[in-house]
């Protein structure tokens, strides 16, 4: 199955590159946080990425977080057989070996209901469509 949807793919594709439309400062795409997300044992990685089919599990995201014994043991050299990564961005540290926890992928990254921020809970939403805010 293909997935093709001209205008969304377009904009996945700026909002991964980071210029795509966000109202968030400072926002980027964490590519290993959503690895981990949606395909947590790693097999669409391996399907596409055949220099690491060797890698077991989650540890396909990450492959230049892999100790030397375990590189070897999957016949992967960071540099020759797979490239060394070209950036390592700080927001990943804290995904990095990191196990999936079973969970299915919510729509827009939200668990469970929303709610409402604690200043706010007694504020219906009359309160920001009036002009009287003496609340």
């Amino acid at each position: 199955k293909v997935d093709y949807d001209v205008c969304s793919n377009y904009g996945n594709w700026l909002y991964s590159a980071g210029i795509g439309n966000d109202p968030r400062d400072n926002r980027k795409f964490n590519m290993i946080k959503q690895g981990l997300d949606y395909d947590g044992n790693g097999d669409y990685v391996r399907l596409w990425v055949p220099e690491l089919q060797s890698i077991k599990g989650a540890d396909v995201h990450t492959p230049w977080a892999l100790n030397s014994a375990a590189l070897s043991q999957a016949g992967v050299t960071l540099g020759e057989t797979y490239p060394q990564p070209v950036v390592t961005a700080p927001e990943w540290s804290r995904h990095i070996n990191q196990r999936p926890q079973g969970r299915s992928p919510h729509p827009r990254g939200r668990r469970g209901p929303a709610r409402t921020p604690m200043q706010h809970k007694d504020r219906g939403i009359d309160f920001y469509f009036s002009r009287k805010k003496d609340v």
